[in-house]
């Protein structure tokens, strides 16, 4: 799947990470020139500087191919442009928007182009799973294209994984740590990061259950 994110706050960030860890061409577009040069090399996507609301914006960041557009900024004026570009002018097959103000959510509909409108306060596994239209699971996210599942768990005070590196657990076969999310940023793992309470992690399997996953975690 090819899927275009407007908006690389922390959201936008953390939904990037989690398509791209399943094995999906992702891009993702901020105005902020700052916000994507902080995200250079942080993330496995293609990261693109410029206003999302702007049609030649949209079509440098591969909008003419992109099988889903998310709208995710924090303005929602402008996630409904976005919206509205996506579907109407570009044709993309799928669009999702993020509603920052519940008020604005009648506006969120197929006539501003939006397919899948989520609340801001939807948990990030919901919120992908929304857009991407999968709906074959509970509390995780399958993507049936990349044959995964990507599971959300996360570290407490009282979890046995707390203190420990990442090197330090063992993993069900066929499991990887895709990210890990500290103070809202999420973070490329790497063996000798160790967890610490308040730590939200995205795993990416094969096989293992969420019960397996949250066993060795928690």
């Amino acid at each position: 799947m090819k899927a275009l994110i407007a908006g690389a706050g922390r959201l936008g960030a953390q939904i990037a990470q989690v398509l791209a860890a399943a094995r999906n061409d992702v891009t993702l577009v901020d105005i902020d020139d700052d916000r994507v040069a902080e995200l250079e090399g942080r993330l496995p996507v293609r990261l693109l500087a410029g206003d999302a609301c702007e049609p030649d914006i949209l079509e440098h960041a591969g909008v003419l191919t992109a099988d889903l557009v998310i709208a995710t900024t924090g303005d929602d004026e402008d996630n409904l442009v976005i919206s509205l570009l996506a579907k109407r002018q570009f044709e993309v097959p799928r669009v999702a928007a993020r509603v920052n103000d519940a008020e604005n959510t009648w506006l969120f509909d197929q006539k501003w182009g939006v397919d899948t409108a989520v609340p801001a306060a939807t948990p990030l596994i919901s919120l992908i799973e929304e857009a991407t239209g999968a709906t074959d699971t509970v509390a995780l996210l399958r993507l049936s294209k990349a044959g995964v599942d990507v599971i959300e768990t996360a570290i407490t005070p009282q979890s046995r994984a707390a203190g420990r590196t990442l090197a330090e657990i063992t993993l069900p076969a066929g499991t990887v740590i895709a990210t890990v999310i500290r103070d809202g940023q999420p973070t490329v793992p790497a063996p000798e990061m160790r967890l610490r309470a308040g730590d939200e992690l995205l795993v990416v399997s094969h096989a293992a259950t969420e019960q397996e996953i949250h066993a060795v975690f928690q």
